[in-house]
């Protein structure tokens, strides 16, 4: 069925778009989605099990990873049924009820993810600046306040936006240049006045991006001010290493998701490819990295401990 474009029909059909390629090449993307997919679901999914099973692990750094690690399994859940769907089987159709389900989602758990790393930075910052009340100020409840807060936010944030998409108009051809939906390009196909839309997306961007990067920033402001108040050298670089795995996670989540924006505001309509492919870098990188990323580290501390006891 061809996409919709007379505004009479109240079902509307959104086309997906995968990557330009042909023959070997889409086979070889195929298969690489799958196994970016199967390691990055395995990969979480095994972080989850070792906290879940490990009572050593149960301290707030690794509660907060969790909550990572969590969310990026949603984040794959949610993707999965679109990207794979063309990569595999040319499934391009979706439908308006579909598509808003799912940008809901991404942008719901792209949010969340914003707020754990905020929450991982203040983890960091109390790590270091008072590590003797460490677990005192941040005890289970007042963690699990923090997830709660952090997925209310984001839901306040996000609802509002399928609904002002469902009462538009759409009347253009409706092929959309991913194979997921977001709500930037469903805002752009509507045939009705949008710039409420445009207004709260702004508006979005700056109460989640904009603010959690902010204070992401003068967290570490704190922590260096911190850390050079630390007379040895050694111990300085030891408390830095602390940060590590939380620093590659930020540059994950936010270098992608910074270059799409400043592409998208200032290059309209140019670099379609590049816009594309950092879409699917800010939306499927974090997931696949995080995990890496976190178990290097903790193998890294583990060689570390086994040489020093040598």
């Amino acid at each position: 069925m061809s996409a919709v474009n007379d505004t009479k029909f109240k079902s509307v059909i959104f086309l997906l778009t995968r990557l330009p390629s042909h023959g070997d090449a889409h086979l070889w993307i195929s298969i690489s989605f799958c196994f970016m997919y199967v390691i990055s679901i395995v990969g979480n999914s095994v972080i989850l099990f070792i906290i879940k099973i490990d009572s050593s692990l149960h301290e707030p750094m690794y509660i907060f990873l969790y909550m990572l690690a969590t969310t990026d399994l949603g984040i794959l859940i949610t993707t999965m049924p679109t990207i794979l769907g063309i990569y595999l089987f040319n499934s391009r159709e979706i439908s308006l009820d579909a598509c808003l389900a799912q940008l809901f989602f991404i942008h719901v758990l792209h949010c969340i993810e914003s707020s754990v790393l905020l929450l991982m930075a203040f983890d960091r910052f109390i790590a270091i600046y008072n590590p003797l009340r460490y677990t005192s100020i941040l005890t289970l409840p007042r963690i699990a306040k923090m997830g709660l807060v952090a997925v209310l936010r984001a839901t306040v944030i996000i609802l509002p936006l399928p609904f002002l998409l469902k009462r538009f108009h759409y009347c253009r051809a409706n092929v959309l240049s991913h194979s997921y939906c977001v709500h930037r390009e469903i805002m752009n196909m509507a045939c009705s006045d949008i710039t409420v839309n445009i207004i709260y997306r702004l508006f979005t961007k700056l109460f989640q991006m904009g603010l959690d990067s902010l204070l992401i920033f003068l967290s570490y402001v704190m922590i260096l001010k911190t850390v050079l108040s630390i007379g040895s050298h050694e111990e300085c670089l030891r408390v830095l290493n602390t940060c590590f795995s939380h620093l590659c996670a930020l540059l994950l989540f936010y270098t992608p998701e910074i270059s799409l924006s400043v592409i998208q505001s200032f290059e309209k309509g140019s670099l379609p490819l590049l816009q594309i492919v950092l879409g699917y870098i800010s939306l499927l990188l974090p997931p696949l990295m995080n995990p890496i990323v976190y178990s290097v580290k903790k193998l890294r501390d583990k060689v570390g401990k086994y040489i020093s006891r040598k």
